[in-house]
This record gives structure tokens, C-alpha cells and sequence, in this order.
């Protein structure tokens, strides 16, 4: 039973990802004639330690515009239906 719930926890980040990923294709496409769709908020993550044994430095980065977000809802609304 565990792992049903993994695969529709993975199921729910992949569609949401592709939502996202969807609405940016979109908000580039439309942006010549829409340009708000284009604005951009940046959020960076970067995460460093060092352990002496390890060290690690990590980047990451999520770059959301109107769009993107448009896409990301649509997503989570076709997820609750199909669930």
C-alpha cells in the first residue's frame, strides 16, 4: 500500500512539473503580444557545508512567471479530476 501512495506522489510532482513547464512554453510564445506573461520572479536556494570527510555546494534555482504559474494551476486542477 506504501507504495501506491509514492507513485501517486511521484504522478502529482510530474504533472505539476509539466503544468509548470507548460505555461512557460506558453507565456514565451504569447509574450510578444502579451508581455506581463513574460515578467519573472527568481527564487535561488543554495545550500554549502563542509564536513572535512565532505563537502557540498548545491544550486537551485526556479524562475516563475504568469504563465507558468496559469500552468501550474490548470495542472493541479486536471490532477484533482483525474484523481
Amino acid at each position: 500500500m506504501g507504495s501506491m501512495k509514492g507513485k501517486e506522489t511521484l504522478t502529482f510532482i510530474v504533472i505539476l512539473l509539466a503544468g509548470t513547464l507548460f505555461g512557460s512554453i506558453i507565456g514565451d510564445i504569447l509574450g510578444p503580444w502579451l508581455p506581463f506573461l513574460k515578467v519573472a520572479k527568481t527564487m535561488t536556494w543554495s545550500p554549502a557545508a563542509d564536513l572535512e570527510i565532505i563537502k557540498y555546494d548545491l544550486n537551485f534555482q526556479v524562475k516563475l512567471n504568469l504563465a507558468s504559474i496559469g500552468g501550474l494551476a490548470l495542472a493541479f486542477w486536471i490532477y484533482r479530476k483525474i484523481k
